[in-house]
Protein backbone atom coordinates (compact mmCIF):
# COMPACT_ATOMS: atom_id res chain seq x y z
CA UNK A 1 0.00 0.00 0.00
CA UNK A 2 1.24 3.72 -1.21
CA UNK A 3 2.00 5.69 1.93
CA UNK A 4 0.30 9.40 2.13
CA UNK A 5 2.72 12.04 0.31
CA UNK A 6 3.03 14.95 1.63
CA UNK A 7 0.49 16.92 -0.22
CA UNK A 8 -2.23 14.43 0.91
CA UNK A 9 -4.78 15.97 2.91
CA UNK A 10 -6.33 13.90 5.62
CA UNK A 11 -9.86 14.42 6.63
CA UNK A 12 -9.40 16.08 9.40
CA UNK A 13 -8.06 18.55 7.03
CA UNK A 14 -10.96 19.47 5.28
CA UNK A 15 -12.15 22.88 5.53
CA UNK A 16 -14.67 23.03 8.36
CA UNK A 17 -17.60 25.74 5.96
CA UNK A 18 -17.28 22.28 3.45
CA UNK A 19 -17.92 20.31 5.77
CA UNK A 20 -20.95 21.80 7.00
CA UNK A 21 -22.20 22.34 3.54
CA UNK A 22 -21.78 18.05 3.21
CA UNK A 23 -23.41 17.22 6.45
CA UNK A 24 -26.22 19.63 5.75
CA UNK A 25 -27.35 17.33 3.15
CA UNK A 26 -27.73 14.43 5.85
CA UNK A 27 -31.05 13.56 7.27
CA UNK A 28 -31.45 12.90 11.05
CA UNK A 29 -30.66 9.03 10.92
CA UNK A 30 -26.80 10.12 9.22
CA UNK A 31 -26.12 13.05 11.23
CA UNK A 32 -26.13 11.01 14.32
CA UNK A 33 -24.61 7.76 13.20
CA UNK A 34 -21.21 8.84 13.96
CA UNK A 35 -19.46 11.51 12.25
CA UNK A 36 -18.96 13.36 15.07
CA UNK A 37 -16.33 10.42 16.19
CA UNK A 38 -14.56 10.49 13.52
CA UNK A 39 -12.15 13.21 14.56
CA UNK A 40 -12.15 16.50 16.49
CA UNK A 41 -12.90 18.04 13.05
CA UNK A 42 -15.28 16.12 12.12
CA UNK A 43 -17.02 17.18 15.66
CA UNK A 44 -16.82 20.72 15.36
CA UNK A 45 -18.94 21.07 12.14
CA UNK A 46 -21.28 18.59 13.41
CA UNK A 47 -21.96 21.09 16.50
CA UNK A 48 -22.57 23.80 13.50
CA UNK A 49 -25.65 25.85 14.80
CA UNK A 50 -26.41 25.67 10.59
CA UNK A 51 -27.36 22.07 11.09
CA UNK A 52 -29.63 22.33 14.31
CA UNK A 53 -31.66 25.12 13.55
CA UNK A 54 -34.52 22.49 12.65
CA UNK A 55 -34.66 18.48 14.42
CA UNK A 56 -36.88 17.00 11.97
CA UNK A 57 -37.49 13.85 13.39
CA UNK A 58 -40.82 13.08 10.85
CA UNK A 59 -38.93 10.52 9.63
CA UNK A 60 -39.17 8.17 13.09
CA UNK A 61 -42.43 6.48 13.96
CA UNK A 62 -43.28 4.25 15.86
CA UNK A 63 -44.09 0.73 15.22
CA UNK A 64 -47.15 0.71 17.57
CA UNK A 65 -50.77 -1.97 18.60
CA UNK A 66 -53.30 0.03 20.26
CA UNK A 67 -54.36 -1.67 23.36
CA UNK A 68 -57.85 -0.80 25.46
CA UNK A 69 -56.24 0.94 28.75
CA UNK A 70 -54.47 3.55 29.01
CA UNK A 71 -51.78 4.93 27.47
CA UNK A 72 -54.04 2.84 25.01
CA UNK A 73 -50.86 2.22 22.85
CA UNK A 74 -48.53 -0.60 23.08
CA UNK A 75 -44.65 0.83 21.48
CA UNK A 76 -42.16 -1.66 20.02
CA UNK A 77 -39.26 -1.69 22.40
CA UNK A 78 -37.12 -0.96 19.16
CA UNK A 79 -39.00 2.14 18.28
CA UNK A 80 -38.33 3.40 21.68
CA UNK A 81 -34.75 2.78 21.67
CA UNK A 82 -34.06 4.05 18.50
CA UNK A 83 -35.89 7.47 19.39
CA UNK A 84 -33.92 7.40 22.72
CA UNK A 85 -30.64 7.37 20.88
CA UNK A 86 -31.25 9.53 18.55
CA UNK A 87 -32.09 12.23 20.64
CA UNK A 88 -29.23 11.50 22.89
CA UNK A 89 -26.65 12.21 20.29
CA UNK A 90 -28.96 15.09 18.48
CA UNK A 91 -29.64 17.50 21.63
CA UNK A 92 -25.76 16.72 22.36
CA UNK A 93 -24.47 17.90 19.19
CA UNK A 94 -27.19 20.91 19.00
CA UNK A 95 -26.13 22.95 21.67
CA UNK A 96 -29.53 24.21 22.30
CA UNK A 97 -29.81 25.73 19.27
CA UNK A 98 -32.72 24.34 17.92
CA UNK A 99 -35.23 26.88 17.24
CA UNK A 100 -37.94 24.36 15.18
CA UNK A 101 -38.78 20.41 16.92
CA UNK A 102 -41.06 18.35 14.26
CA UNK A 103 -42.19 15.06 15.09
CA UNK A 104 -43.92 12.89 12.89
CA UNK A 105 -47.15 12.21 13.45
CA UNK A 106 -47.73 8.90 14.71
CA UNK A 107 -44.19 8.84 17.07
CA UNK A 108 -45.03 7.88 20.29
CA UNK A 109 -42.90 9.70 22.55
CA UNK A 110 -42.88 9.11 26.39
CA UNK A 111 -42.96 11.97 29.42
CA UNK A 112 -39.23 11.22 30.24
CA UNK A 113 -37.91 11.75 26.26
CA UNK A 114 -40.81 14.81 25.74
CA UNK A 115 -39.22 16.26 29.05
CA UNK A 116 -35.20 16.00 28.13
CA UNK A 117 -36.10 16.92 25.08
CA UNK A 118 -37.55 19.96 26.20
CA UNK A 119 -34.78 20.70 28.45
CA UNK A 120 -32.45 21.27 25.82
CA UNK A 121 -34.21 23.02 23.40
CA UNK A 122 -34.34 26.60 25.41
CA UNK A 123 -34.54 28.69 22.39
CA UNK A 124 -37.24 26.66 20.75
CA UNK A 125 -39.73 28.80 18.61
CA UNK A 126 -41.63 26.31 16.45
CA UNK A 127 -43.03 22.71 17.51
CA UNK A 128 -44.87 19.99 16.04
CA UNK A 129 -46.39 17.52 18.19
CA UNK A 130 -46.99 13.72 18.16
CA UNK A 131 -49.76 11.93 18.88
CA UNK A 132 -49.10 12.01 22.77
CA UNK A 133 -51.03 9.22 24.20
CA UNK A 134 -48.10 8.58 26.05
CA UNK A 135 -47.48 12.11 27.24
CA UNK A 136 -49.16 13.32 30.32
CA UNK A 137 -50.65 16.87 30.38
CA UNK A 138 -48.41 17.34 33.09
CA UNK A 139 -45.13 17.03 31.04
CA UNK A 140 -46.70 18.87 28.50
CA UNK A 141 -47.04 21.99 30.45
CA UNK A 142 -43.73 21.40 31.91
CA UNK A 143 -41.95 21.76 28.99
CA UNK A 144 -44.17 24.45 27.24
CA UNK A 145 -43.31 26.34 30.81
CA UNK A 146 -39.76 26.34 29.34
CA UNK A 147 -40.51 27.38 26.18
CA UNK A 148 -40.99 31.70 26.16
CA UNK A 149 -39.72 32.21 22.80
CA UNK A 150 -42.55 29.74 21.14
CA UNK A 151 -44.38 31.09 18.71
CA UNK A 152 -45.98 27.87 16.31
CA UNK A 153 -47.56 24.84 17.71
CA UNK A 154 -48.83 22.32 15.54
CA UNK A 155 -50.77 19.50 17.68
CA UNK A 156 -53.19 16.74 17.69
CA UNK A 157 -56.85 17.13 18.70
CA UNK A 158 -56.63 18.36 22.35
CA UNK A 159 -58.64 16.55 25.25
CA UNK A 160 -58.28 18.75 27.94
CA UNK A 161 -57.78 22.70 26.13
CA UNK A 162 -57.54 25.16 28.55
CA UNK A 163 -54.84 23.10 30.28
CA UNK A 164 -52.40 23.78 27.28
CA UNK A 165 -53.81 27.12 25.80
CA UNK A 166 -53.75 28.78 29.75
CA UNK A 167 -49.68 27.29 29.57
CA UNK A 168 -49.01 28.83 26.19
CA UNK A 169 -50.88 32.31 27.61
CA UNK A 170 -48.51 32.39 30.70
CA UNK A 171 -45.45 31.57 29.43
CA UNK A 172 -45.58 32.46 25.64
CA UNK A 173 -46.07 36.33 25.05
CA UNK A 174 -44.79 35.81 21.24
CA UNK A 175 -47.13 32.92 20.69
CA UNK A 176 -49.61 33.67 16.74
CA UNK A 177 -49.64 30.53 15.37
CA UNK A 178 -51.63 27.50 16.15
CA UNK A 179 -52.84 24.34 13.78
CA UNK A 180 -55.30 21.49 15.54
CA UNK A 181 -55.30 18.31 13.92
CA UNK A 182 -58.69 17.54 15.38
CA UNK A 183 -62.72 18.47 15.79
CA UNK A 184 -63.36 22.03 17.25
CA UNK A 185 -66.29 22.29 19.24
CA UNK A 186 -67.53 24.73 21.44
CA UNK A 187 -65.60 24.02 24.46
CA UNK A 188 -62.61 24.12 22.23
CA UNK A 189 -63.36 27.85 20.85
CA UNK A 190 -64.37 28.98 24.16
CA UNK A 191 -61.16 28.35 25.47
CA UNK A 192 -58.56 29.52 21.99
CA UNK A 193 -60.63 32.66 22.27
CA UNK A 194 -60.15 32.97 26.22
CA UNK A 195 -56.77 32.09 26.68
CA UNK A 196 -55.11 33.22 22.88
CA UNK A 197 -56.82 36.62 21.73
CA UNK A 198 -53.96 37.29 19.91
CA UNK A 199 -53.51 34.83 17.59
CA UNK A 200 -52.65 35.83 14.08
CA UNK A 201 -53.34 32.07 12.36
CA UNK A 202 -55.20 29.39 12.56
CA UNK A 203 -55.78 26.31 10.62
CA UNK A 204 -58.14 23.52 11.67
CA UNK A 205 -58.25 21.77 8.41
CA UNK A 206 -59.41 18.30 7.10
CA UNK A 207 -61.39 18.84 10.76
CA UNK A 208 -65.00 18.53 12.54
CA UNK A 209 -66.09 21.87 12.74
CA UNK A 210 -69.17 23.34 14.46
CA UNK A 211 -70.57 26.37 12.93
CA UNK A 212 -71.36 28.17 16.58
CA UNK A 213 -67.70 27.06 17.16
CA UNK A 214 -66.48 28.81 14.05
CA UNK A 215 -68.54 31.89 14.58
CA UNK A 216 -67.18 32.46 18.29
CA UNK A 217 -63.57 31.96 17.03
CA UNK A 218 -64.37 34.36 14.25
CA UNK A 219 -65.70 36.97 16.63
CA UNK A 220 -63.35 36.71 19.63
CA UNK A 221 -59.66 36.04 17.86
CA UNK A 222 -59.48 39.98 16.81
CA UNK A 223 -56.26 39.76 15.35
CA UNK A 224 -56.64 36.67 13.12
CA UNK A 225 -55.19 36.81 9.77
CA UNK A 226 -55.29 33.89 8.54
CA UNK A 227 -57.80 31.00 9.01
CA UNK A 228 -57.77 27.35 7.08
CA UNK A 229 -60.62 25.72 7.31
CA UNK A 230 -60.23 23.87 4.08
CA UNK A 231 -61.70 20.03 3.75
CA UNK A 232 -63.72 20.11 7.21
CA UNK A 233 -67.01 18.98 7.92
CA UNK A 234 -68.79 22.32 8.75
CA UNK A 235 -71.52 21.41 11.30
CA UNK A 236 -74.64 23.48 12.27
CA UNK A 237 -76.67 22.18 15.14
CA UNK A 238 -79.75 23.89 15.16
CA UNK A 239 -82.42 23.99 18.28
CA UNK A 240 -84.10 21.05 18.95
CA UNK A 241 -86.16 18.17 17.78
CA UNK A 242 -84.65 19.49 14.64
CA UNK A 243 -81.00 17.39 13.41
CA UNK A 244 -77.71 18.73 13.35
CA UNK A 245 -76.94 19.32 9.58
CA UNK A 246 -73.67 19.35 7.68
CA UNK A 247 -73.41 22.76 5.35
CA UNK A 248 -72.27 22.09 2.25
CA UNK A 249 -71.17 26.35 1.79
CA UNK A 250 -70.17 29.04 4.34
CA UNK A 251 -73.45 31.15 4.73
CA UNK A 252 -73.92 34.77 5.18
CA UNK A 253 -73.23 34.79 8.96
CA UNK A 254 -69.99 33.35 8.53
CA UNK A 255 -68.87 35.49 5.82
CA UNK A 256 -69.84 39.15 7.58
CA UNK A 257 -67.80 38.16 10.55
CA UNK A 258 -64.93 36.79 8.61
CA UNK A 259 -64.82 39.63 6.44
CA UNK A 260 -62.08 41.26 8.38
CA UNK A 261 -59.44 37.90 7.95
CA UNK A 262 -56.67 38.43 5.84
CA UNK A 263 -56.94 35.11 4.34
CA UNK A 264 -59.76 32.45 4.14
CA UNK A 265 -58.96 29.17 3.15
CA UNK A 266 -62.03 27.20 2.74
CA UNK A 267 -62.55 23.84 0.30
CA UNK A 268 -65.76 22.15 0.56
CA UNK A 269 -65.87 20.64 -2.76
CA UNK A 270 -67.29 17.07 -3.08
CA UNK A 271 -64.92 16.12 -5.77
CA UNK A 272 -61.69 17.10 -3.62
CA UNK A 273 -60.45 14.17 -2.41
CA UNK A 274 -59.02 15.81 1.05
CA UNK A 275 -62.98 16.83 1.85
CA UNK A 276 -63.58 12.79 0.95
CA UNK A 277 -61.33 11.68 3.40
CA UNK A 278 -62.22 13.89 6.13
CA UNK A 279 -65.96 12.59 5.41
CA UNK A 280 -65.24 9.43 5.68
CA UNK A 281 -62.83 9.55 8.77
CA UNK A 282 -65.89 11.69 10.29
CA UNK A 283 -63.75 14.75 10.78
CA UNK A 284 -60.59 12.92 12.51
CA UNK A 285 -58.34 11.93 9.57
CA UNK A 286 -56.09 9.03 10.43
CA UNK A 287 -53.64 10.03 8.46
CA UNK A 288 -52.36 6.42 8.41
CA UNK A 289 -54.26 5.05 5.98
CA UNK A 290 -52.70 7.75 3.46
CA UNK A 291 -49.76 9.06 2.05
CA UNK A 292 -47.09 9.40 4.06
CA UNK A 293 -46.18 12.87 4.80
CA UNK A 294 -49.39 14.01 4.04
CA UNK A 295 -50.12 14.95 7.43
CA UNK A 296 -47.66 17.74 6.90
CA UNK A 297 -49.74 19.98 3.98
CA UNK A 298 -51.23 23.01 5.08
CA UNK A 299 -52.89 25.63 2.59
CA UNK A 300 -51.56 28.18 5.79
CA UNK A 301 -47.95 28.65 3.91
CA UNK A 302 -46.46 28.99 7.10
CA UNK A 303 -47.70 25.97 9.29
CA UNK A 304 -46.50 23.68 6.46
CA UNK A 305 -43.57 21.61 6.75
Amino acid sequence: MEEDGPDTKKWEDLDIDILVKIFQTFDIFELTSGIARVCSTWRYAACDPLLWRTLDLSMLKSNFIKIPLEPYVYVDGRSDKTLTRVLKIALNLSHGNISTLIFHFNLYVSDDQFTYTAERCPRLKRLVLPAWNRIKRSAICKAISMWQDLESLTMPSISNPPCIMEEISRNCKKFSELKIMGPCDMFFAHTLTNSLPNLKVLSLRCSMLFKDALLIILEGLKHLEVLNISHCILIEVPPPPAPRKVLKELDESILEKACGIRELLTCMDELCVMCRRTRLDEGLMRWYRYEEGLWKEDEAKSLAI
